[in-house]
């Protein structure tokens, strides 16, 4: 099976001031989308391990333009998720986000030990969806839990998937609710290297 790209558009949201919070050196969150032909489309309940062995190619993909987006700003957190049009469902998405999908995105960012966060759902053109965002290395870096508000202009369309990869250069400029921080994961994470 081959995907189909039919659109990639790029989103980068740079946060000088949260809150009581300003800072010199912004918060850079990007969202990557690349809108693809729904393979499946019309189908239900077909079996989708072929969107799922085509995914890796997708991932390495989307990492690439992460990675050109981000430009010099680090990556600490990272989500994902999909729209797909009105004549697919939701696991159409499902089936290009899994782990296989993710994995080229983890080894491009470097670390990227955590579960990634996911949300699906089916839509017409224009539909906003949250993409839920935590630390790329350990879940429990609560500053890192946060999001990004997307949507596709004009898309999807009903034979059309929107696979959404975002990523966040720190956590919350005014996160104040205390736990893990990202020094404490990057200090144990240099430690286990040197041991």
């Amino acid at each position: 099976m081959d995907l189909n790209i039919r659109r990639v558009l790029s989103f980068v949201d740079d946060i000088y001031e949260e809150g009581v919070t300003r800072v010199a050196t912004p918060l850079r969150k990007a969202a990557i989308i690349f809108v693809i032909e729904n393979p499946m489309v019309g189908t239900k309940g077909a079996d989708l391990s072929e969107m799922i062995a085509v995914s890796p190619s997708l991932g390495e993909k989307v990492g690439e333009k992460l990675l050109a987006v981000m430009g010099d700003f680090d990556i600490q957190s990272y989500g994902k998720g999909g729209l797909v049009g009105l004549g697919g469902e939701a696991e159409h998405a499902n089936a290009l986000l899994t782990t296989a999908f993710a994995n080229p995105i983890r080894k491009l960012i470097g670390g990227a030990d955590a579960w990634i966060s996911s949300y699906q759902k089916v839509a017409g053109p224009n539909t906003v969806i949250d993409i839920p965002m935590n630390h790329k290395d350990e879940v429990y870096v609560r500053s890192h839990y946060d999001g990004m508000t997307v949507s596709v202009p004009n898309g999807p369309l009903h034979d059309e998937i929107a696979i959404i990869f975002c990523a966040a250069s720190r956590g919350r400029l005014n996160a104040r609710v205390g736990g893990m921080t990202h020094d404490e994961v990057s200090a144990r994470k240099s430690a286990a290297a040197s041991a």
